[in-house]
């Protein structure tokens, strides 16, 4: 009998999270399913990567609209479960995913790279039935907490799944001896990003202003930006993102998603954020990130790395050892789900088991 598996995205990289692991159950006969949120490109991603999905809610901005969205996103979903009847949800810890999959019985697989949604945890976690993390995520989940030894965008970046396009001449429109940086801003409208804040317009044109003296600036931006930085708006379809930061030669972003997509493919890595993640300190730790809390931490140091010139080639053998160091995240995950739930008594019983899958 065909089992089927229900895979919740509520941000873009939720969808890369999980795209090699529907493809993967699929050829093995599973049915697979996205329910997915309208943010920023990840209805754009699901249409490139012909995903089958169901559109359940939008993004809200404001704690009282995401509160009145949810109720709205939660009965959506519960007439998904109701129609495609699923053996299994997996989801990046989503509020109606778990609670809707606690109520109907149905296994659930949260997985977690943020430390500091501690709201959202204490409405999620203790409904899933399992919970996934890196061994770098520095809380403990309790029952049922079993940790990898990777981290989330592994599942998309490890050289098993991605091999990235050296052709930057049609994907930018710069000779391929053009060297570049790549700047994301964020719009701070999640949840965890409620009381925070990012750079100011002016600090993001100094910020430009000196990667332009050595490199030319593609800027990627979830908010509009200001006039004097529009030209640099990187326009490009959005599957293509990561061909894009592969080929950089440094990046700067205040998301920590992306920063850390940068440090897996070698990328020299800068973070400006006041919030941190146990993953951004491990990426640290190996020399692939910096982390700044402050314009002018992150103006010097990238100051100091564009004016070394080995330092790509640095970051380059770094994260070569870094990614030997972990597993292929996605095929052990494919195994987990494939022989839950003996798998997490495997787990518990020889957590070694998933060295299996390198």
């Amino acid at each position: 009998m065909t089992k089927r598996i229900i895979f919740d995205v509520g941000h873009p990289a939720q969808v890369h999270n999980f795209k090699h692991i529907y493809w993967s159950l699929k050829e093995k006969g599973w049915e697979g399913l996205f329910s997915a949120k309208d943010k920023e490109v990840t209805l754009d991603l699901l249409n490139k990567y012909d995903l089958p999905y169901v559109l359940i809610g939008r993004t809200n901005k404001g704690i009282f609209s995401k509160i009145f969205g949810l109720l709205g996103t939660t009965y959506r979903f519960i007439k998904v479960i109701s129609r495609f009847k699923p053996d299994i949800i997996i989801c990046r810890f989503s509020p109606h995913a778990c609670w809707v999959g606690k109520l109907f019985r149905i296994p659930v697989i949260g997985l977690a790279d943020s430390e500091h949604t501690k709201l959202l945890d204490s409405i999620t976690v203790p409904f899933a039935d399992v919970k996934l993390t890196a061994f770098s995520y520095t809380k403990n989940l309790g029952k049922n907490h079993i940790r990898f030894d990777a981290n989330i965008e592994i599942f998309y970046l490890h050289p098993n799944r991605f091999k990235k396009s050296n052709d930057i001449e049609s994907l930018l429109g710069i000779s391929k001896e053009t060297k570049y940086s790549l700047v994301r801003f964020v719009s701070w409208g999640a949840h965890h990003d409620i009381g925070e804040s990012g750079l100011t317009n002016n600090q993001k044109i100094e910020l430009v202003k000196l990667l332009s003296s050595k490199f030319k600036v593609f800027i990627t931006s979830e908010k509009e930006l200001p006039k004097e930085l529009r030209s640099y708006q990187i326009k490009i379809s959005p599957e293509q993102i990561h061909d894009v930061l592969a080929n950089a030669n440094i990046y700067v972003g205040e998301g920590a998603s992306m920063a850390s997509e940068a440090a897996c493919l070698g990328v020299p890595s800068f973070y400006i954020n006041t919030l941190t993640a146990g993953s951004i300190q491990e990426e640290q730790r190996f020399g692939l990130l910096q982390h700044l809390t402050s314009a002018t931490e992150l103006l010097s140091a990238i100051k100091q790395t564009i004016e070394n010139h080995d330092i790509l080639v640095q970051t380059k053998e770094k994260r070569d050892i870094f990614i030997n160091n972990k597993i292929d995240v996605t095929a052990f995950l494919v195994w987990f789900i494939e022989n839950y739930p003996q798998s997490v008594r495997i787990m518990k019983e020889n957590p070694d088991y998933q060295y299996n899958f390198r």
